[in-house]
């Protein structure tokens, strides 16, 4: 298995050279040369095996660089029912992803894909816990170090940071914006205190950090020399590990592999939702990939219109479901690539036109007009409409679900199709968002006991504007490179 760039460079790479790496040398992101294909034979034969199995399965097809040994190894290392058990302890902490079925709804089984069950509360745990272990793998192998800079609007970074605290050889650098997160989020990555962790709150909204990020990624020789890699979904690492869950989701929902399933994904970067597209374009069948987004309603104007208008800064909106709050979607370019007929010319136009323009327009392309193949639908949900699907879903199934669950669960609501089971991603606790949960049933919800009292521990982080250059100045007074 091969990769290559969405925006041309040429140079195919395997899996391990590309692991460490973020953006590929053109600034484009990768994807693999083609999609490996899953027949319903296999879908079937992959029934009942652990998530840890499955999960090696899936990888192997992308990862065929690495001893199959040693990647078995490694997923069985991390896929664990003792790392993915918080707050469950029922037998269904065996499967890893459970579905949490809350029932029928206009004709068709309703439920959500438990996502959240990892050390952080929160589904960037399914890959970050592996991309953990493969960095740490890999680093040993090639006797190198890793200095990691990342972007978070709340959850990228808490995952990534528990998941590298004392990995030897790596050193995390997470940008995070200045009081957009919630007192929980900021708590679980700020009071981490191991040396190898560095906190940097930038004064602005994620955007601006992510747009550093890809800054430093594109400065080819401050990031050799540095040696940073990234942990953000524009790695594809992160996006394939969670392929796999997609597959589990499936097969816990069907009987055989002539059914079908829907996914709803709360979505801002994109990342989550462009796993499900490319375990689709594998073979998985998957009916409807229905992306919800919350008031910055990126995507869900594109998906409506085909115009792609990413927002500034100052036009994205501080919203209750934070993680989301996201105007310029890094992962789409992986989706925008393969609707473009994998042109790789018009992709780097596209993108160049995002940061010059602001966005650009297929409404009238073709290959717009054939995007219905791809099963995508969307649609917005508003602060009104999290607190109200909170309070009905609590009401109703005696079950409490987080905010951006919350506007999976009302976008889903919308889509449903009879006898298409319904499964919409959990993306976190609902401990993580305590005060608009509160606001919602009128009591915070239930917390597992090793966060208890995390939010008056001391808190270690750098307040700095969002200048690249200081972000660069930091780094490598730290690193001693």
């Amino acid at each position: 298995m091969h990769y290559i760039s969405t925006r041309g460079h040429n140079a195919h790479q395997t899996f391990s050279e590309i692991l460490l790496g973020g953006l590929a040398a053109d600034g484009g992101l990768y994807l693999p040369v083609k999609y490996p294909q899953v027949t319903p034979a296999q879908l079937d034969a992959w029934r009942g095996l652990s998530y840890a199995d499955l999960a090696f399965e899936v990888l192997s097809l992308y990862c065929d660089d690495i001893p199959q040994e040693d990647l078995r190894a490694l997923v069985r290392k991390t896929y664990t029912a003792e790392v993915y058990c918080n707050g469950r302890a029922d037998d269904s902490a065996k499967d890893v992803t459970p579905i949490h079925w809350l029932g029928d709804e206009q004709g068709t089984r309703f439920g959500l894909l438990s996502l959240s069950n990892g050390p952080t509360l929160a589904f960037k745990d399914m890959a970050m816990q592996l991309l953990g272990n493969l960095f740490e793998y890999t680093l040993n192998k090639q006797g190198q170090e890793l200095n990691i800079l990342g972007a978070t609007s709340g959850d990228t970074g808490s995952a990534a940071e528990y998941a590298m605290r004392g990995k030897k050889g790596v050193r995390v650098f997470m940008l995070s914006p200045k009081g957009k997160m919630s007192a929980f989020q900021v708590a679980q990555m700020y009071s981490l205190q191991d040396e190898n962790i560095y906190n940097i709150a930038i004064d602005g909204v994620f955007d601006d950090a992510q747009d550093i990020v890809k800054a430093v990624s594109n400065d080819h020789e401050f990031k050799a020399r540095q040696k940073i890699g990234t942990v953000n979904s524009i790695n594809w690492a992160r996006v394939v590990a969670q392929v796999v869950y997609y597959f589990q989701g499936y097969l816990l929902a069907t009987k055989n592999s002539t059914e079908k399933v829907s996914f709803c994904v709360p979505s801002g970067n994109f990342g989550n939702v462009c796993a499900g597209h490319i375990a689709r374009m594998m073979g998985l069948p998957i009916e409807k990939l229905v992306v919800a987004t919350n008031e910055n309603d990126v995507l869900d104007e594109f998906f409506k219109t085909g115009v792609y208008r990413a927002r500034k800064s100052a036009e994205t909106f501080h919203t209750t479901s934070p993680s989301m709050d996201i105007s310029k979607a890094s992962n789409f370019e992986r989706f925008i690539y393969d609707l473009m007929g994998r042109d790789a010319v018009k992709t780097a136009q596209m993108f160049k036109d995002v940061e010059t323009k602001g966005g650009f327009d297929l409404s009238q392309d073709p290959a717009y007009k054939n995007i219905a193949q791809y099963g995508f639908v969307s649609g917005k949900s508003t602060h009104l409409n999290r607190l109200d699907t909170i309070r009905d879903i609590h009401a109703k199934y005696k079950v409490l679900i987080d905010t951006h669950t919350a506007d999976g669960v009302k976008v889903a609501r919308e889509n449903l199709q009879s006898n298409v089971p319904m499964l919409v991603l959990e993306t976190a606790l609902p401990i993580k968002f305590a005060e608009t949960i509160e606001e919602a049933i009128g009591r915070t919800p239930d917390r597992p006991a090793s966060f208890i009292g995390i939010e008056n521990k001391p808190q270690r982080v750098v307040d700095m504007p969002a200048d690249v250059h200081q972000v660069k100045d930091f780094v490598a007074a730290h690193t001693g490179l």
